[in-house]
């Protein structure tokens, strides 16, 4: 990176733009220009500018305190008979060919293939009896809470991640309380981690990945906010355009008559605090090898292996994000032939184990543990009955969840199946239970939390007569 390439500008607003270079193809995926830019005013908070956004932290006591989510999207219906709810007693059809091995919880066994998770189960909560799923392949309900078919706001239904930013705002001014690591994939349903809705295009959340090559993760193609700051990384070079900036500004005499807020704007970038928690250089090895080796090849039209973002999402949790969501390769196996076998070279399972394990241990070692929830799941169960090719279909009628950290009563199970693991057979588990459950975590009071849409309809983050699931909190 040098000058000719990220041109610094300082106008009299005064608002930083750093510009990317120009590409050939002129556009992003998106439609945004190469050209354009990281504006301080505009660093991933949409409208709000962001000298602005510090003062009005700044006004409101804001970045106090710090819950925050990590959810963990499984693309594509990961079976609940094969993860945390086998059905050992189930006809060979039903049951399939995983075993189910003891935790260290008298009463929960789970799969075979996460024999990690097991050992500390006492840390977990398996929730087996999801129901109201709208069976549809992208993660919008897992998002929002809501079938894509609902009636809702004008302006449409917030992602889970607007309402915290929305009602609590960032705490810390250079890291946005709502990040994605969701990696755009083929199926572009499994990609997104839906929008802000009616709450404004400021709360969306910051993505922190772009568009990849079709085969492998590239680290230069990290972007911020739909644009491509190619050489982020390069952190001494970008710390000498900054000075380079300063001194044209002082020797302009400007730099005295900003406000202290439009002072510390522009120094965000100089500390560079979000850029730090997305390099795992920075975190001790021991740490990182915990979490396993990523596979970097997209799977189909999934998302690729990213087991270390696990430990990135904890990493951005620390930096101040209050969400992050991410995804996690693909589950859609039901045309598969021999399914078994097939799951057992994908390594899929052993991966979340390893990576979900190392997750909830670095959160309990650090003291994390009462403030930082997390959530996996996918958008629908698997067919109780294995079909002729040996795997499982579409079951929308229920389906599993694993949850962890917040401060919950951990070490039990929510909910059960019947014997073939067709339904919900006690406690079902609705979506809005779920995410009432994460923002009483979070501090979010749904019942007095409310806003307005573009029709100046009241609307709150979930249904009020929803409460959090009081066998957790």
């Amino acid at each position: 990176m040098n000058a000719s390439e990220f041109p610094l500008l300082y106008e009299a607003n005064p608002v930083l733009t750093i510009y990317g270079r120009k590409h050939t193809s002129g556009k992003f995926c998106d439609g945004l220009s190469r050209r354009n830019f990281l504006k301080v005013g505009g660093l991933g908070f949409g409208s709000m500018a962001l000298p602005g956004l510090l003062r009005t932290e700044a006004e409101a006591g804001l970045g106090r305190s710090h819950k925050a989510v990590i959810m963990i999207f499984l693309p594509g219906g990961p079976p609940h008979q094969d993860l945390w709810d086998v059905k050992e007693d189930a006809p060979t059809e039903v049951r399939g060919e995983f075993r189910a091995i003891d935790t260290n919880v008298p009463g929960i066994r789970i799969c075979e293939q996460f024999p990690r998770i097991a050992k500390m189960m006492d840390k977990f909560i398996p929730i087996r009896s999801i129901v109201g799923s709208d069976g549809r392949h992208d993660s919008y309900q897992c998002m929002t809470g809501h079938k894509i078919s609902e009636v809702g706001p004008l302006g449409g239904w917030p992602n889970f991640g607007a309402w915290p930013s929305h009602v609590q705002g960032p705490t810390n001014p250079s890291v946005p309380a709502s990040l994605s690591l969701m990696y755009p994939t083929k199926n572009a349903g499994w990609g997104r981690a839906e929008t802000a809705g009616y709450l404004g295009m400021k709360h969306d959340p910051f993505r922190l990945t772009g568009a990849l090559n079709t085969t492998e993760l590239k680290s230069d193609n990290m972007v911020l906010q739909g644009i491509n700051l190619e050489r982020l990384q390069d952190r001494a070079a970008l710390l000498r355009s900054m000075d380079r900036l300063r001194n044209e500004v002082d020797a302009a005499g400007k730099f005295g008559s900003m406000d202290a807020f439009t002072q510390q704007a522009m120094g965000i970038l100089t500390a560079s605090k979000l850029a730090d928690a997305l390099d795992l250089s920075k975190e001790d090895p021991r740490i990182v090898e915990r979490y396993g080796k990523d596979d970097t090849t997209y799977q189909y039209d999934g998302a690729p292996k990213m087991i270390r973002n696990f430990c990135v999402a904890r990493r951005l949790v620390e930096a101040g994000a209050r969400v992050v969501t991410l995804n996690f390769s693909r589950w859609d196996w039901h045309g598969t032939a021999d399914l078994f076998n097939y799951v057992r070279g994908r390594q899929d399972m052993p991966m979340l184990d390893q990576g979900l394990a190392a997750l909830v241990t670095d959160l309990h070692e650090r003291g994390l543990d009462r403030d930082v929830s997390v959530l996996v799941w996918g958008e629908f169960g698997r067919t109780p009955k294995i079909n002729k090719l040996n795997s499982r279909d579409h079951w929308p009628l229920v389906s599993c969840a694993m949850m962890a950290g917040g401060g919950m009563r951990t070490g039990q199970v929510i909910g059960s199946t019947n014997r073939l693991g067709e339904h919900a057979q006690d406690r079902p588990v609705t979506y809005p239970e779920v995410f009432a459950t994460l923002y009483h975590n979070l501090g979010i009071d749904t019942g007095k939390t409310r806003s307005f849409d573009l029709r100046d309809r009241p609307y709150h983050p979930v249904d009020p007569k929803v409460e959090p699931m009081r066998e957790l909190v």
